[in-house]
């Protein structure tokens, strides 16, 4: 299939909402029915990226390559898909966590581009901790892991990702924060290890709270990306969509943009094909 990958790593806390929910925390995150782990559906970043063009361009522009109501655009836009986590060690500095289902997945959309990469071969149990260096017990967050020394997969896992990141001092400090879980860890973590933050409201007068909620986030330096495949006979306007991607690299998802969440840097990784 002809397109590309957008990578996206996040500049700032990011809160793809999922509307009010009746748990504890008022506003989620999305999240994947299946899986249970975070995502930025493809309908909110196909409208992020419409308003993003109409914006720096024009609205025939957003138009021909969007779509319209009574018109399909010549672009379509996948969920943008968690890669990489970041959680606190009490080790050391924080970790980008990953599992072998995601990095699967991850390769399988790579194939969608015409890209072929292999994965390297490795097992892993259920309390282990893939590393390319370090003691022998990893604290994330609460729980302890016993680490799994393996430089030279975990050098292979960085190169494979690095494409998806625009910086080159975090390309750089990929290696030793990389750590790959057991897909059960790391599940644990997308469902209970992201920030929560209170927010409220306040009388105008009194300054008495009138509204307290808590919202769910993804901190900064996740790692996301999303596919764009192009229609049949479109290809001239996915080079354009390319080029004004390339120009424009910060996009800003989800909610709570007046207070500086959302912004995420980009950067295009093109297939084979």
């Amino acid at each position: 299939m002809n397109g590309f990958m957008l990578g996206m790593l996040a500049e700032t806390s990011v809160h793809p909402g999922a509307g009010r929910s009746q748990g504890v925390i008022d506003l989620p995150v999305s999240r994947e029915a299946a899986t249970d782990f975070p995502v930025i559906p493809g309908t909110s970043l196909k409208g992020t990226l419409r308003s993003k063009a109409e914006h720096e361009r024009n609205q025939e522009f957003a138009e021909r390559i969007f779509g319209k109501q009574d018109s399909a655009g010549a672009v379509g836009v996948t969920d943008a898909r968690l890669l990489l986590l970041p959680v606190r060690s009490l080790t050391g500095h924080s970790r980008w966590i990953t599992c072998p289902y995601l990095l699967e997945r991850f390769v399988r959309d790579l194939g969608l581009i015409g890209e072929e990469k292999p994965l390297p071969e490795w097992k892993i149990a259920k309390f282990d901790a893939l590393v390319a260096e370090g003691e022998e017990v990893l604290f994330l967050e609460e729980l302890s892991f016993k680490t799994v020394v393996n430089r030279s997969i975990i050098e292979e896992l960085s190169e494979l990702l690095a494409p998806l990141i625009r910086h080159e001092s975090v390309r750089k400090r990929l290696p030793e924060q990389l750590v790959v879980l057991h897909d059960d860890a790391f599940t644990h973590f997308a469902r209970y290890a992201l920030p929560v933050a209170a927010r409220n409201s306040l009388d105008d007068k009194t300054k008495k709270s009138t509204n307290l909620w808590y919202e769910e986030m993804l901190p900064p330096d996740c790692l996301f990306y999303a596919l764009f495949l192009v229609r049949p006979g479109k290809e001239e306007e996915l080079t354009k969509l390319k080029e004004h991607l390339s120009e424009s690299i910060h996009v800003q998802v989800g909610g709570n943009e007046t207070v500086g969440q959302g912004w995420m840097i980009t950067q295009i990784v093109e297939g084979a094909q």
